[in-house]
């Protein structure tokens, strides 16, 4: 049977039913009686009066019921602050269980509850957490430390969760290391005090370029995004790490793509703009976002919004691919008024004849706004 069976039920005294349910010796009935008070929950009926029965439910070797009262408790633990204090031991506790799943599940939830006065509690836990045997823990607790920076900065910054942090740059496994980095760019956006203690040199920004290649997509992005921010010593330096980042530039995620052009274009600015290797790196670029313009229309939005700022930089880069950015019939206006003005900023002396004659086809569409755009380019 299907778990809508949940939602259906509307008696009146449900909430004393479910209570009698929660405190029962029958494991199978108390798993029952929390499924009821989720499905309750996110029907939007208020069920915080059952808060201290599910958290006693907390105690139990079964994930699946674990995993419910941490649902529960994330939702009510802040209008219910004083009385989630009880569940404090419990997490202590399961962020030192045999299980990993376990241990994560412990240091996931910890980071959702919002509640000053449970955070200072869940320092130890989340230190050892930190530095777990097991990497999807580790990973897990990384996120953990900016979700409670962001409740309580102070905390963090003054235990010593910065540097804790920074170790994991240095993580044997990829995936550790992407959450870090995402972590760390969360805390700086938002603490300017940060920023001396999350310093990157290039000892760190080695240890990224390593991991990139292991890291799933998103994590490859978060690590590009580290890196674009980071300021080379002199121009061998940033040679070599636009050389680790080129490859990146075949990869089939668009941000990917995105984020390793954007790490390029910063880099290439240290560079003599008259050396041979210059010449290679605008060769390279150019397909890629050629590439990204036939993909569907809302990417290849985001991708002219990209290349109109790379080409306001750099027209070289798309020098010889006007052909491109001539609009279809059958584009979207948002894609063909973008796609108007990369053109009219690669317009040159050698095309111009191409150009116009193509605006002047564009004079003619149905779209009013276009069209305005187009005469007004003439």
């Amino acid at each position: 049977m299907t778990d809508s069976k949940y939602f259906t039920t509307t008696k009146k005294g449900e909430i004393f039913e479910l209570k009698a349910e929660l405190n029962s010796d029958k494991k199978e009935k108390k798993k029952e009686a929390v499924k009821k008070v989720i499905a309750s929950m996110t029907v939007g009926k208020d069920v915080s009066a059952l808060f201290t029965d599910v958290v006693n439910c907390m105690q139990t070797e079964n994930l699946e019921l674990k995993k419910l009262v941490y649902l529960y408790l994330m939702n009510y633990a802040k209008s219910q602050s004083d009385t989630a204090i009880i569940s404090v031991n419990t997490f202590v506790k399961d962020c030192e269980d045999s299980n990993p799943l376990i241990r994560a599940l412990a240091v996931r939830t910890m980071g959702c509850i919002r509640v000053d006065k449970i955070t200072e509690y869940l320092c130890e836990p989340l230190r050892k957490c930190l530095k777990d045997e097991d990497p999807y823990v580790r990973k897990t607790a990384a996120v953990c430390v900016a979700k409670m920076h962001d409740i309580n900065a102070q905390l963090v910054e003054d235990q010593g969760f910065l540097d804790l942090l920074k170790d994991l740059l240095s993580d044997s496994n990829p995936m550790v290391v992407a959450n870090g980095v995402a972590a760390i760019s969360e805390i700086l956006e938002t603490s300017p005090t940060a920023q001396q203690s999350l310093e990157m040199n290039i000892g760190t920004i080695n240890k990224l370029l390593t991991a990139l290649n292991e890291c799933s997509e998103w994590g490859q992005v978060f690590i590009l995004d580290a890196i674009s921010n980071y300021n080379p010593k002199d121009d061998k330096e940033a040679q070599s790490i636009c050389e680790r980042v080129t490859p990146r530039l075949a990869h089939a995620n668009a941000a990917v793509v995105l984020s390793a052009v954007k790490v390029i274009m910063k880099l290439m600015e240290m560079l003599d703009p008259h050396s041979d290797y210059i010449t290679m790196l605008v060769k390279k670029l150019s397909p890629p976002l050629v590439t990204l313009l036939s993909a569907e229309p809302e990417i290849q939005y985001v991708a002219l919004r990209n290349i109109n700022l790379i080409v306001q930089k750099d027209q070289s880069v798309l020098a010889n691919h006007l052909k491109v950015f001539f609009v279809k019939y059958n584009d979207p206006v948002y894609v063909k008024m973008d796609k108007l003005d990369v053109m009219i900023r690669l317009a040159s002396e050698n095309n111009i004849q191409e150009v116009l004659s193509e605006l002047k086809e564009y004079a003619t569409e149905i779209d009013v706004d276009f069209v305005r755009k187009s005469v007004r380019a003439i």
